[in-house]
C-alpha cells in the first residue's frame, strides 16, 4: 500500500498521501507531547478551548499557503516565497531570514524534547546528556535527508504511523480510565483564578500555536509533490484537520486522567499524567517510546522545511551562492541540510529553551500575518488559483486579527528579541543594497 504513496522513481515526486505525512510529522511532536501540559497549565480547562481555536487559524493559514502554493507551485520557500513574490526583496529578506531562524530553533527544542525523553528512558541523568543526544539526532536526520529527500520523507510516514498508534494508545487508556471511575469528573475541569482572564487565555494560544505551525512544511515541498500546488493544499489542509482531531481528543484525555490544576510547565505532561492515574507500567512505556518518536519524526520534517527555506532564499539571491547547492539526483539542497544542521546544534547551548520558542513563535506569527495580505495582493490583482480561501476577503482579515491577537500572550522578551531581529536585519539589508548601489524605488501610496 506504501508503495501507492511514494514517489515515482521517473519523476522523482511524491505522492499527497507522504506529504500529509510529512505535515503531521512536523505537527504532531513536541507539541502534544511536551506543551500541552503547559497549554493546560496557563489556562486550566480553557487549554482545550485555545487548541480549537488555534486549530481554526491553522485552517486559515492552511487554506491561503494552499490558495498560494497553487499560484506559485514550483517555489520551496513557502511563506517566504509568496512573500517576496508579492511584496520583493526587502519584505522578503526579512520574513525569510526570520522563517528561516524559526524553523531552525524549533529544530534544536524538539531535539531538545527528544534528548530529554532518552535520557529519562534510560536514566541518564549526567551533565550535557540532553544535548548529546540531541546532537547525535540531528546528525543522523541530516545524514539521513542528505541521501536523498524521499528516504527521509518516507521515514518520516513510518514514525508517523507509529507516533499516532501511541497517541491513541494514550486516548483509548483514558477513556477506559474515566469509565471505571464513573465517567467524567467535572472537577477536573476548573479553572483556577490564575488560569483565568485573556492574558491567560492567549498565552496559552500562542504555547499551542507553537504546535500547530509544522504544516507549512508540506508547501515547503510544493514542487515535489504530484500534483503540484493543488496536491499541496489538499495535503495542508488534510493534515491540520487531522492533527486537529488528535489534539482535541489527547487534551481531553489529559483532563479526564488528572485535574487542570495539577499540570504545571512540564516536558513530560502525558507521562504525569498517566503517572497521576497509575497506569499500567507498559501503557507508560509505550507513550514514552511514542514521544520519542514523535519527537525524531518532526525533527526531521523540521530539517527538511528549513533546509527547503534557506535554499529557496539563496536561489532568490538573497543570501550567499554557497547555499544554492542542489543535488539533482537525490533531490535535497545539501549545503543547506549541513548548515541547519549545524545552526540548530549551535541553539542547543544558548542554555535557554524559553529564547529559542520566543524567536520561532515571533518569526512564525509574522511570517503569517503577512501571508494573508499576500492572498489579499493576488486576489486585488486578479490572479488565478487553483485553490483559493473561502469566503474571501472575511476568512483573510479574521486570520490576521487572530495572529494579532495570539501576540497578547506572548513574552515582553520575545518581543524585545523579535523587534531587535527585524531592526538588525533591516540594517544588514539596506547595507547589502547600498553596496550593490541598487537604484531607490520611489512608491506613491496614494493618488
Amino acid at each position: 500500500m506504501l508503495l501507492g504513496y511514494v514517489e515515482n522513481a521517473k519523476n522523482k515526486q511524491i505522492g499527497t498521501m507522504l506529504a500529509t505525512a510529512v505535515g503531521l510529522g512536523a505537527i504532531i511532536g513536541a507539541g502534544i507531547f511536551v506543551l500541552s501540559g503547559t497549554a493546560i497549565a496557563q489556562a486550566g480547562a480553557d487549554a482545550l478551548f485555545a487548541f480549537i481555536l488555534v486549530g481554526a487559524v491553522a485552517l486559515i493559514i492552511a487554506f491561503e499557503l494552499g490558495e498560494l502554493s497553487s499560484i506559485f507551485p514550483k517555489l520551496t520557500g513557502a511563506a517566504y516565497s509568496y512573500i517576496y513574490e508579492a511584496f520583493g526583496s526587502e519584505l522578503g529578506f526579512i520574513t525569510g531570514i526570520l522563517l528561516y531562524l524559526s524553523f531552525a530553533t524549533a529544530l534544536a527544542v524538539i531535539a531538545t524534547g527528544f534528548g530529554s525523553y532518552l535520557a529519562s528512558l534510560l536514566g541518564i541523568s549526567f551533565s550535557g546528556s540532553i544535548q548529546a543526544f540531541a546532537i547525535l539526532l540531528i546528525v543522523a536526520l541530516a545524514a539521513l535527508t542528505v541521501t536523498g529527500m524521499k528516504k527521509a520523507v518516507k521515514a518520516d510516514f513510518v514514525l508517523v504511523v507509529i507516533k499516532i498508534v501511541a497517541l491513541l494508545l494514550f486516548i483509548g487508556f483514558a477513556l477506559v480510565f474515566a469509565f471505571h471511575n464513573s465517567g467524567f469528573n467535572l472537577n477536573n475541569f476548573t479553572i483556577s483564578k490564575a488560569q483565568s482572564g485573556a492574558g491567560a487565555f492567549f498565552a496559552a494560544c500562542l504555547v499551542i500555536f507553537f504546535a500547530y505551525t509544522g504544516f507549512q512544511t508540506i508547501v515547503t515541498l510544493t514542487p515535489k509533490i504530484r500534483g503540484g500546488g493543488k496536491a499541496a493544499a489538499r495535503a495542508t489542509l488534510m493534515a491540520v484537520v487531522i492533527s486537529m482531531a488528535i489534539y482535541i481528543a489527547v487534551v481531553v484525555a489529559l483532563l479526564l486522567l488528572m485535574p487542570a490544576s495539577k499540570y504545571n510547565v512540564s516536558g513530560d505532561p502525558l507521562a504525569m499524567a498517566l503517572h497521576y492515574s497509575s497506569a499500567p507500567a507498559w501503557v507508560s512505556l509505550a507513550v514514552g517510546i511514542g514521544a520519542l518518536v514523535a519527537t525524531a519524526s518532526a525533527s526531521l520534517a523540521m530539517i527538511i522545511a528549513s533546509s527547503n527555506q534557506l535554499y529557496q532564499v539563496s536561489k532568490d539571491r538573497l543570501l550567499p551562492k554557497l547555499l544554492r547547492g542542489y543535488n539533482e539526483k537525490r533531490g535535497e539542497p545539501t549545503q543547506s541540510v549541513v548548515v541547519t544542521a549545524i545552526v540548530a546544534m549551535i541553539m542547543l547551548f544558548s542554555g535557554n529553551i524559553f529564547v529559542m520558542t520566543a524567536i520561532s513563535d515571533f518569526g512564525l506569527l509574522l511570517s503569517y500575518l503577512v501571508v494573508g495580505f499576500a492572498v489579499i495582493h493576488f486576489r486585488k490583482r486578479g490572479v488565478k488559483a487553483e485553490v483559493r480561501t473561502p469566503l474571501y476577503p472575511y476568512v483573510p482579515i479574521i486570520g490576521v486579527v487572530a495572529l494579532l491577537l495570539f501576540m497578547i500572550g506572548m513574552p515582553k522578551e520575545s518581543l524585545v528579541i523579535g523587534v531587535i531581529m527585524v531592526l538588525s536585519l533591516i540594517v544588514i539589508y539596506y547595507t547589502l543594497r547600498e553596496a550593490e548601489d541598487k537604484r531607490i524605488v520611489k512608491i506613491k501610496l496614494f493618488k
